[in-house]
């Protein structure tokens, strides 16, 4: 039974900075990763950590935002600094296991609100 566990969403000034949490539990995936969706809009990538360490994030990051992962916790973390309002959303961890080259399996958090607003 696969479970993703978030936590550290909150409501925080512009310009300030906020860590997220994913615990995942069941097994080891082939990459983690972010999502957001703000309201009246699409789920979107915010970023994904790869097992061997690689990344990669969404334009709209512009460097404010970094993703790591502890393996022997199964844990993803984003650390996102100089927030502003337009990044005010529902939060979803991802997880994701590769079962053959062109399929996966999507596994989803419950989501954390993050709101930015002064």
């Amino acid at each position: 039974q696969v479970q993703l566990v978030e936590s550290g969403g909150g409501l925080v000034q512009p310009g300030e900075s906020l860590t997220l949490s994913c615990a995942a539990s069941g097994r080891l995936f082939s990459s983690m990763g972010w999502y957001r969706q703000a309201p009246g809009m699409q789920r979107e990538l915010v970023a994904r950590i790869f097992s061997g360490g690689g990344t990669n994030y969404a334009e709209f990051v512009g460097g404010r935002f970094i993703i790591s992962r502890d393996n022997a916790k199964n844990t993803v973390y984003l650390q996102m600094n100089n927030l502003n309002p337009e990044d005010t959303a529902v939060y979803y961890c991802n997880a994701r296991s590769i079962l053959k080259i062109g399929k996966w399996d999507d596994y989803w958090g419950q989501g954390t609100q993050v709101t930015v607003s002064s």
